[in-house]
């Protein structure tokens, strides 16, 4: 596969994730509301898909990538990954889920839409890198990454939207923050799509980080707050979904 035709894929792939984002919003600006039961299910499944992305196909190939004596920078790059969204979402945003937000007594300030803008942004930024940084190693990873990065999306989109509208955002004004995210992850995957290739693994690294945290600290404390096991038992779905999507890849002969 050409540097060209990498390139191209990583573009339409972040272009579908980036439009996911922008249905989630328009969805939730037209409608004011959620239904609850699919985004249960959508964060469920996402959850467990993102969880066995990150652990069983980005961090295993950015490893693959090195020499053993860089292992050490490539876990510490990782780590930096997760951290960073630790520090977007959950320091420059006082109450941050998944979800919309009906706290609307936290939400009247600009300041905190403007962090949860800048915390989400950070986050879609590296949902695009992930995208390109899988491209630059194969077309499976690749794929694989945006189904994982595709499932959280539309979440995505519906929290900055209620943010937005309950900080007393227009409808305009709350599509144009999510329209913000869509080109965040544009950016992230233009990006890591011309970097040079000596840093490919710690850029895939880092966005394994960042996927790791999404589902296990954003993803997963949604689920557990579900009532019943119905969630919990759909978060492995999303892990055997990762499997057999990969499997089906190889076998279509998708891969390098």
């Amino acid at each position: 596969m050409s540097f060209g035709s990498n390139l191209g894929w990583t573009l339409l792939f972040a272009a579908l994730a980036a439009v996911a984002n922008l249905i989630g919003g328009v969805v939730l600006i037209r409608q004011r509301r959620q239904d609850r039961p699919f985004l249960e299910v959508v964060l469920s499944i996402g959850a467990g898909f993102m969880l066995a992305a990150a652990l069983l196909a980005m961090l295993p190939e950015s490893l693959a990538e090195v020499d053993r004596a860089r292992w050490g920078t490539v876990l510490l790059t990782f780590l930096a990954g997760y951290l960073l969204v630790q520090i977007s979402e959950h320091t420059l945003v006082r109450h941050f889920h998944f979800g919309e937000e009906t706290h609307h007594e936290e939400m009247l300030g600009p300041r905190v839409h403007l962090a949860a803008l800048a915390g989400l942004g950070v986050h879609t930024l590296f949902d695009g890198a992930s995208i390109g940084a899988g491209f630059r190693f194969s077309q499976s990873l690749g794929i694989l990454i945006f189904l994982a990065v595709a499932l959280h999306k539309l979440p995505e989109g519906f929290t900055m939207a209620s943010i937005s509208l309950a900080s007393g955002r227009s409808p305009k004004a709350a599509l144009g923050a999510v329209t913000i995210l869509a080109a965040a992850t544009l950016i992230g995957a233009f990006g890591a799509g011309v970097i040079p290739g000596e840093l490919a693994p710690y850029a895939l690294a880092a966005s394994a980080g960042v996927t790791l945290y999404v589902a296990a600290s954003d993803l997963i404390p949604e689920v557990n707050a579900s009532a019943g096991v119905r969630c919990s038992i759909l978060v492995f779905v999303g892990v055997a979904l990762f499997w057999a999507t990969r499997e089906l890849l190889g076998l279509a002969g998708i891969g390098h």
